[in-house]
């Protein structure tokens, strides 16, 4: 046999494949045998300390350029030619306030909220549910939907796995309303801009709307109005096996937070200029006197007539917030802006036509009819307390 040929080599001395591409060095050991190649990462790792202590500096960065947002939106403000007290000026005024107020706090909760995902996955989810009886079970599915992955896009997956896993009906039910309408994207928007005590009462009735409706979707027992094939799901015979948890380091999880950053960011940035152009609009050019009689508490009408425009609008939780602060802003009552606010997450038009693939229309419209007057009775039952 004649001798092998070279194995050609790059100038820095590292073998190359045939095709011209540089390969990975070879390390021969004391005893003089070729090592096999270490594995390099595709990204050059960092050490922990850095990224803990990015994650401190750019916390302090967060928190002084926020204390800024006032003197800069009125310093961008006045570079327009317009009076500063007049209906135009207070429109400006108000989207450059809110435009960045409102990017910064979604940056802030969704990079939060990453990071608290990476201990609850679907998996996890699902079988935290399975086998959980109604009432208990209600109650802990709409707590998981506050911090599960959920959207419209993903409703039809989310729904599928949880009755593959023999998760009741209005179990079942209970996740799907509070995972959209009180997710952690609308509680920390509304705590940073209206406030701690709104914040607080929205999650209060939010899951109650979200447990209540569940619970009584599922006593209706209408398991038959789930379409053919999910229905065929249900009956067991093609449960998921369990997942193992994956054990995530904290750099790994800091990593999935700024993932969920650029996911969510990019999809919802355009929604948030558009609710907050709207809301500029409200605040600067609506009367008080006429928000305060169209949506004030003293008319019977208003709570219906909100949830009735709330749905057929397609936005989300940070792209409606900004108009609910708008509508608070000119004297709206509280429970009728929340019940707005309520029938947008929940019960869009767009989700009900992607549900629409595994719930039969007379179960949809069961849905609408028992979370729709779920969100009426908080709206009514707000605009009385406060």
């Amino acid at each position: 046999m004649g001798a092998l040929p070279a194995e050609p080599r790059s100038r820095s001395g590292n073998p190359r494949h045939r095709d011209g591409r540089p390969g990975r060095a070879r390390h021969r050991g004391k005893s003089g045998r070729v090592s096999a190649p270490a594995s390099v990462p595709e990204h050059p790792s960092r050490p922990d300390w850095v990224w803990h202590l990015g994650l401190v500096a750019g916390l302090v960065l967060w928190a002084l350029l926020y204390r800024q947002l006032v003197p800069l939106s009125e310093t961008v403000t006045t570079l327009f030619p317009v009076d500063r007290h007049s209906h135009t000026g207070e429109a400006i005024a108000f989207f450059f306030y809110d435009v960045p107020k409102v990017l910064m706090l979604l940056v802030l909760v969704v990079f939060a909220m990453g990071v608290a995902r990476s201990f609850f996955s679907p998996e996890r989810t699902r079988a935290l549910l399975a086998g959980r009886r109604e009432g208990v079970g209600n109650a802990l599915a709409a707590l998981l939907g506050v911090v599960t992955p959920f959207c419209s896009c993903s409703a039809v997956p989310l729904f599928i796995g949880l009755v593959s896993a023999g998760v009741p009906l209005g179990v079942t039910f209970s996740f799907l309303i509070s995972a959209p309408m009180v997710n952690e994207v609308a509680l920390g928007l509304l705590f940073g801009l209206v406030g701690w005590k709104v914040a607080l009462t929205y999650f209060a009735f939010g899951l109650a709307v979200a447990i209540v409706a569940g619970w009584v979707i599922g006593r209706l027992r209408l398991e038959g109005w789930l379409q053919d094939w999910v229905r065929d799901i249900h009956s067991g015979a093609t449960a998921p096996e369990p997942v193992a948890a994956e054990r995530l380091t904290l750099v790994e999880r800091y990593r999935l937070g700024i993932e969920a950053v650029r996911e969510i960011l990019g999809r919802v940035w355009k929604w948030i200029i558009l609710g907050i152009a709207l809301g500029a609009l409200i605040h600067g050019y609506v009367p008080e006197a006429l928000m305060a009689r169209v949506m004030g508490a003293d008319a019977w009408w208003s709570v219906p007539a909100a949830v009735a425009i709330g749905i057929p609008i397609y936005t989300n939780a940070a792209g409606v917030i900004p108009i609910v602060v708008a509508l608070l802003g000119k004297g709206a009552a509280l429970g009728t802006v929340l019940a707005f606010m309520m029938s947008v997450i929940a019960l869009s038009l767009p989700e009900m036509i992607i549900l629409r693939q595994v719930l039969t229309a007379r179960l949809i419209a069961v849905f609408i009819g028992v979370v729709g007057c779920g969100i009426l009775a908080v709206g009514y039952l707000f605009n009385m307390l406060f």
